[in-house]
């Protein structure tokens, strides 16, 4: 059980060699200007979102870091973030670098193979209550921050070797199906991207029609049934914003929405207004992909969600943040966990008119690059930014609106593809809660694996 495991500090298992416990440079040391297209990666904050470091690098040349040979990551460490988002912690893969360096907020330990797993320790980092105790022995003095002496104290509790491999393979296991089911969706949602850019932007079948390709040559190139062919007009017109298909129609957001409304005053809705159920409120946290996230809330009451019923979204609405995050749109998809929500001050909604337009068509709109160019033109850089007047802005927004028909057609491709996304995002859900229960239980000899 517990206490067969004992408890040792970072420093009992860093690896005795040199450098296997250090911060990153001094911050004259790494600067912006240091930074090349191509070298020696630099793991910052942005790299440590993951399991694994990864994204976008930035890069320095060999002799700089051969300047910096002190703070050099390699596959294996562990990073751990010393300031800002404090908790952080990522390991350096193998396969995509030899070596990095690790950027002025950063840490790094290289563990002993001999007495600990890396895999294992992420996990140990990760877990709740490893994150409570790195927050109780933080700096609190200006920014919080920690240092590497708090690290190299830092208790962890470690099971003989074989079990802790045992341990990091089960939870890595679940942690690559959330991965590959994340990676799933992303092409997922780039197909339904590809096909909105295919009819609605690039005009693909309309185009086809109008050179006079022949029809079972253009249902073949481009994946269309003839009867869905048929539905795209076969010549384009001038317009206002361009060429468009014959037939279809340029309009405001006005004529295509039933409402377009502002979430509610910030004194209307407060922390102290929250509890621990009841009506969930959408926060920025909720947009950061083209549909609405359930993920943590905060609740109101459902008293407090009448007086609040002019800010209130239901499934099939599209949210916007008007000012903070600026440009962040969501729609709320037919799975989503709750029937009902409460905007927080920051959003504004769109309820789209579906007798005459479809949300899928909208969503994709506003999330594309036109889109946001068009969100983004009356954006207010006085203060925090925002958009201005953003209810009336949204409502003048002039766009292409094609006939119903082939807005249903649309419709019809995108909702299976909608369908699985939302499945593989409720089983990703899943897991991490197994995984996370899973965790304290390995680590007390509760449940033991063979």
């Amino acid at each position: 059980m517990a206490n067969e495991w004992p408890v040792v500090t970072i420093g009992d298992i860093a690896d005795t060699k040199k450098n296997a416990l250090v911060g990153g440079p001094f911050g004259s040391n790494l600067v912006s200007k240091d930074y090349v297209k191509e070298g020696v990666p630099v793991i910052r904050g942005q790299n440590m979102g993951s399991r694994q470091i990864g994204g976008d690098f930035v890069f320095v040349t060999e002799e700089k870091a051969q300047a910096l040979a002190a703070n050099t990551a390699r596959p294996g460490d562990l990073i751990f973030t010393q300031r800002g988002t404090l908790g952080q912690v990522a390991l350096v893969p193998h396969g995509l670098y030899d070596t990095y360096i690790v950027s002025q907020s950063q840490m790094k330990l290289t563990p002993d193979p001999q007495k600990v797993d890396s895999l294992f320790l992420y996990y140990i980092f990760s877990s709740p209550e490893q994150l409570a105790y790195i927050d109780a022995h933080a700096i609190k003095v200006g920014v919080p921050h920690t240092n590497l002496g708090i690290l190299r104290n830092t208790p962890v509790i470690l099971p003989p070797l074989a079990e802790q491999r045992r341990i990091a393979h089960i939870l890595g296991t679940l942690d690559d199906k959330i991965e590959l089911n994340s990676q799933l969706n992303a092409t997922l949602e780039q197909l339904a991207r590809t096909l909105f850019q295919s009819w609605f932007v690039d005009f693909d079948p309309v185009r086809a029609k109008a050179s006079g390709e022949p029809e079972d040559s253009i249902c073949r190139r481009l994946g269309l049934m003839p009867e869905l062919l048929a539905l795209f007009p076969a010549a384009l017109e001038d317009s206002a914003m361009g060429e468009i298909p014959v037939g279809w129609k340029i309009k405001t957001v006005e004529e295509l929405a039933k409402r377009v409304a502002m979430g509610p005053f910030g004194s209307s809705i407060k922390v102290s207004t929250f509890v621990p159920e009841g009506v969930p409120v959408i926060s920025g946290q909720h947009l950061r992909t083209f549909m609405l996230e359930d993920s943590s809330f905060n609740f109101v009451t459902e008293e407090h969600a009448q007086q609040l019923n002019k800010a209130a979204v239901q499934r099939g609405d599209i949210v916007f943040t008007h000012a903070g995050s600026i440009g962040q749109v969501a729609l709320i998809p037919n799975a989503s966990q709750y029937d009902r929500y409460i905007l927080s001050q920051r959003q504004f909604f769109l309820r789209p008119d579906t007798t005459v337009t479809s949300a899928n068509y909208l969503i994709y709109h506003f999330s594309s690059d036109a889109g946001q160019h068009q969100i983004l033109a009356n954006t207010s850089s006085s203060g925090v930014p925002s958009i201005a007047r953003p209810v009336s802005y949204l409502r003048s927004i002039k766009m292409l609106s094609p006939d119903k028909s082939t807005l249903d057609a649309f419709d019809d491709f995108i909702t299976p593809i909608h369908s699985l996304i939302e499945t593989n995002r409720a089983e990703m859900k899943n897991l991490a809660v197994l995984r996370d229960e899973l965790l304290p239980k390995l680590l007390s000899g509760e449940i033991r694996l063979n």
